[in-house]
C-alpha cells in the first residue's frame, strides 16, 4: 500500500490509448434497473446506484480479456484532524485484514484470491481520497466485486492487526524522512498551510502513527466507508449491463450512511507575507523548493499552470534546465504542479550539485520567474509544453489498468469529466495565458521557500 506524489501507470503504448482527442462516438445510454443513468463522455458512461447513492463509471474496451476494478473513497488526509493524522493511510493497510466472510483462515481473503489468480493489486492514499483496485482476467471479476464490496462495511477491525501494521507505516514514515526533497515538501506545507489540513502530510505525525487507538479507527471507517462516499470504476472487457448488475448485487444491500457525510469546510485564510523553512539533517546535497499558493484542479487556470511547470522545468530546453543544470548548479530541476480539490501549491525544486549555494540557486530561479513574469515565454515554448503534456497523457491512459489509475485522481479532484476535457483545455492555453498566471499566483506574498541543509556526518562522508 503505497503511498505516491501522483499516481500514474508508465506503460509502453498499446492498442489501446484513449484521450479527448479520440473521443469515441456517442453510444446510447444502457439502462439497467435500479441506476439513474447520468451522462457519457469520452466513452465513460456514469450511473448512480439507486438504493445507495454509490457512483458508478463504466468503460467497456475489449482488446485484451482483462478488467480493473476500483472503489475510490472520497477520504484523504484533509479529512484528518490532530491526533488523527495517517489514519486514512493506517486504516487502507487495515482493509487486507479481512472480514468475517473473507479473511486468511477460510482461504478466501483479498490477497489469497488476487495473489491465486495473478492479479495486480493495491491501494493508495492520498490528501483527497483512498482507493482499492485490482487488475485481473475478467472470469474474476465477480469474485473481487464480492470481496471489494464486503469489505466496504464489514472489515474486522482489531487491536492485534493494528500493532504491526503501525510498525509497517512507521517504516514508510522513516524513509520518507530520509529522503531530502520529501523531507522538505513535508514542512513547506506545513508552513504554508496553516489552518487548512493539506498542513499535514498524508503519512501523518510519528506519534499520531504510533498512538491512534483502534476506536478512533474505527470510528473514521463508520464516519466515510460508504457507498455514498465512493466510485467505482469498472474498465476492461466487461458488458456494461452485466458490469452493472454485479454492482446492484454485491453493493445494492448495503445502506447509505446514516448521517451526512462531514463536509471540509476549512478554508486557508489568505497568505499576507513570505514564508521560509530550513530542514537541516544528514545528507549529501542540498535542495532549494520554493512553493506558491495555486488554485484548486477544477479552476480554469489550471491548464496554463500546467503549462508554465513544463516551460519551467521539463527537458534540456526547460528555463531552469538552462539556467541551473546546464551550469552545474544543481542535479535537476522540477515543478510539481498541485491537482487537487482545494487550493494547494505549485512547487519548484532544484537538486544542488556539488559545490553549488543555496543563496545562488534560489537567486537564479526566482530570476528565471521574473523573467516569465515581465517577458512572457515564446509561442514555440508553449507549443512544446503542450505536445509533451499531451503525450504524457496519453501514455498514463494506455490500458485499463492505466485509464482507471488515472481517472482516480480526476474523481478525487472532485470533477471526474476532466478526464476527458483537460487535454483540449491545455491546447488552448496561449503565451499570454502562461503570462498572467506567473503574475498571478507567483507572487512573493503567497510563497513558502524551504532549504534542505545536508548535514555532513562522518558516516555519509563514507
Amino acid at each position: 500500500m503505497n503511498l505516491i506524489r501522483l499516481f500514474l501507470c508508465a506503460l509502453t503504448v498499446s492498442a489501446f490509448t484513449l484521450h479527448a482527442a479520440d473521443t469515441p462516438p456517442p453510444v446510447a445510454p444502457v439502462i439497467v434497473d435500479g441506476f439513474t443513468y447520468v451522462k457519457t463522455l469520452g466513452g465513460i458512461s456514469e450511473y448512480t446506484l439507486n438504493a445507495n447513492g454509490l457512483q458508478v463509471l463504466v468503460l467497456p474496451e475489449h482488446s485484451a480479456p482483462v478488467a480493473t476494478f476500483m472503489v475510490t473513497y472520497r477520504v484523504g488526509s484533509r479529512n484528518e484532524v490532530t491526533g488523527t493524522t495517517g489514519a486514512t493511510h493506517l486504516l487502507e493497510h487495515l482493509m487486507f485484514k479481512g472480514t468475517p466472510n473473507f479473511n486468511r483462515e477460510k482461504g478466501n481473503s483479498v490477497d489469497q484470491l488476487l495473489e491465486r489468480v495473478g492479479a495486480q493489486y493495491n491501494a493508495t492514499t492520498w490528501l483527497d481520497r483512498t482507493n482499492y483496485y485490482a487488475n485481473l482476467g475478467k472470469d474474476h471479476l465477480e469474485a473481487y466485486i464480492a470481496i471489494e464490496s464486503d469489505r466496504m462495511r464489514n472489515l474486522w477491525l482489531r487491536e492485534s492487526d493494528r500493532r504491526p501494521e503501525m510498525t509497517v507505516v512507521r517504516n514508510e514514515f522513516e524513509i520518507g524522512e530520509n529522503n531530502p526533497i520529501q523531507a522538505l515538501d513535508k514542512e513547506i506545507n506545513a508552513a504554508a498551510f496553516v489552518a487548512h489540513p493539506y498542513h499535514h502530510s498524508t503519512i501523518g505525525w510519528r506519534s499520531d502513527i504510533e498512538n491512534v487507538s483502534i476506536e478512533k479507527l474505527k470510528e473514521f471507517y463508520d464516519t466515510f466507508y460508504w457507498p455514498d462516499n465512493a466510485t467505482v470504476t469498472i474498465i476492461g472487457d466487461i458488458q456494461p449491463a452485466n458490469a452493472l448488475a454485479l454492482v446492484k448485487e454485491y453493493y445494492g444491500a448495503i445502506p447509505k450512511s446514516p448521517e451526512p457525510i462531514p463536509q471540509l469546510y476549512t478554508e486557508e485564510p489568505a497568505q499576507s507575507g513570505p514564508r521560509r523553512v530550513v530542514v537541516k539533517r544528514a545528507g549529501q546535497l542540498g535542495v532549494v523548493g520554493i512553493a506558491y499558493k495555486t488554485p484548486a484542479a477544477r479552476h480554469p487556470d489550471m491548464p496554463a499552470l500546467q503549462v508554465l511547470g513544463t516551460i519551467l522545468t521539463s527537458g534540456k530546453n526547460s528555463r531552469l534546465y538552462r539556467a541551473l543544470t546546464d551550469k552545474n548548479l544543481t542535479t535537476s530541476a522540477s515543478a510539481d504542479v498541485g491537482f487537487f480539490h482545494d487550493p494547494s501549491l505549485t512547487t519548484i525544486y532544484a537538486s544542488l550539485a556539488p559545490g553549488a549555494s543555496h543563496e545562488e540557486v534560489e537567486k537564479i530561479t526566482l530570476a528565471e520567474l521574473d523573467r516569465v513574469k515581465k517577458d512572457g515565454v515564446s509561442d514555440i515554448e508553449v507549443a512544446s509544453a503542450i505536445s509533451q503534456l499531451i503525450a504524457s497523457s496519453a501514455y498514463a491512459r494506455d490500458g485499463a489498468f492505466a485509464v482507471a489509475s488515472t481517472l482516480n485522481e480526476y474523481i478525487s479532484s472532485g470533477d471526474w469529466t476532466l478526464y476527458t476535457t483537460l487535454d483540449d483545455a491545455i491546447k488552448q492555453v496561449t503565451p499570454d495565458d502562461v503570462k498572467r498566471v506567473a503574475n498571478t499566483y507567483l507572487g512573493e506574498d503567497h510563497s513558502t521557500t524551504g532549504w534542505f541543509v545536508p548535514i555532513r556526518t562522518p558516516e555519509a562522508t563514507e
